[in-house]
């Protein structure tokens, strides 16, 4: 379970701020949400500096964010994926996208299920990677600290009443949040 994983990767950090910050940034790329809510837990509990939680999120974030860019932009060069989209529908996209990028990615950020195919589309198409970057970067600030803050919160509480079962709780969380992101994906998908 991830919540394992990171709380292990924390562990076996010690109290390096550096290997710290390492084990979160690989803990984003198993699944974001749920490295920040572990990693709020974490400095409930006083085993990591938030600015080193907080740094690390946001760095391993990002980074995941540009990796889908650039697999979008590496599936354009493969010639049978890029015939995908007819030229003319490409163009019409392209310009579309030009002028909303920040928008986009901003939203998408916030809706759950959006990021890959939004993200992806991105690099496919070409859009401006200094618009997308900046894009990624206010959204997870964001996002990030909403999250990391309410989960911070919230770790407080659970250490303060349930002790050694505070995890068990956090992984409620974690789980809660994708249910929940799943659920408003499908919801999103079932409209006509």
């Amino acid at each position: 379970m991830l919540g394992g994983s990171v709380a292990a990767l924390l562990v076996a950090a010690g109290s390096s701020p550096l290997l710290q910050a390492g084990a979160i940034i690989l803990a984003t790329f198993i699944l974001e949400d749920a490295a920040t809510i572990f990693a709020a837990m974490a400095v409930a509990d006083g085993r990591v500096l938030p600015a080193t939680a907080l740094a690390a999120l946001y760095v391993g974030i990002v980074l995941g964010d540009l990796g889908l860019y650039g697999l979008g932009r590496l599936a354009a060069a493969v010639p049978p994926i890029a015939r995908l989209i007819p030229p003319t529908r490409g163009e019409v996209v392209r310009a579309w996208l030009a002028g909303r990028v920040f928008r986009v990615v901003l939203v998408s950020r916030f809706l759950p299920g959006l990021r890959l195919p939004t993200y992806t589309t991105c690099g496919f198409l070409g859009a401006d990677l200094r618009r997308f970057l900046l894009a990624a970067v206010v959204a997870t600030s964001l996002w990030t600290t909403l999250l990391f803050v309410v989960s911070l919160h919230l770790g407080q509480v659970l250490i303060a009443h349930y002790g050694a079962w505070r995890w068990v709780g956090a992984a409620g969380l974690a789980l809660g949040l994708i249910l929940l992101g799943r659920l408003a994906g499908r919801m999103q998908g079932a409209r006509p």
